[in-house]
């Protein structure tokens, strides 16, 4: 299983932001991550400065956004739209996404689900529920 550390993610979008502004060759999954990071354009002066931020905390309690997990989480929506898993996962995404006129605000409301899943699944240590992560997606 793929288990990269803190400073492997980070340094995967270090380099992926390097790489494009360079216009060198993207592997698939920078190009991904690529696309998610256009969307964001608050996160590349930061991504242009891994010396500055590698070893940045980034602390909910002072409402800060670690944009590391934004954008990680942004790409583990777009490989569970892609293989539609949990099943109906990509149907409820067009319809949000439909909703809001915008794929980015779509993905935002399966973060926000997404994020609540995982939250429950290690509260009550057990698995994520998909069927209430399709539920939660329906209530948006």
């Amino acid at each position: 299983m793929f288990n990269p550390s803190r400073d492997e993610v980070r340094n995967f979008f270090f380099d992926t932001w390097r790489k494009y502004n360079a216009k060198e060759i993207l592997t698939p999954l920078e190009t991904q991550a690529l696309d998610w990071v256009l969307e964001h354009p608050e996160y590349h002066a930061l991504l242009g400065n891994p010396d500055k931020y590698l070893q940045q905390d980034f602390l909910p309690e002072f409402g800060e956004v670690n944009p590391f997990l934004h954008l990680s989480l942004h790409l583990s929506v777009t490989e569970q739209i892609s293989i539609d898993q949990p099943p109906g996962i990509r149907a409820e995404y067009e319809r949000l996404a439909r909703k809001h006129g915008s794929f980015h605000e779509a993905a935002h409301d399966v973060l926000e689900c997404l994020g609540q899943t995982v939250f429950n699944a290690q509260r009550n240590n057990t698995a994520p529920d998909g069927e209430a992560y399709l539920e939660c997606l329906k209530r948006k």
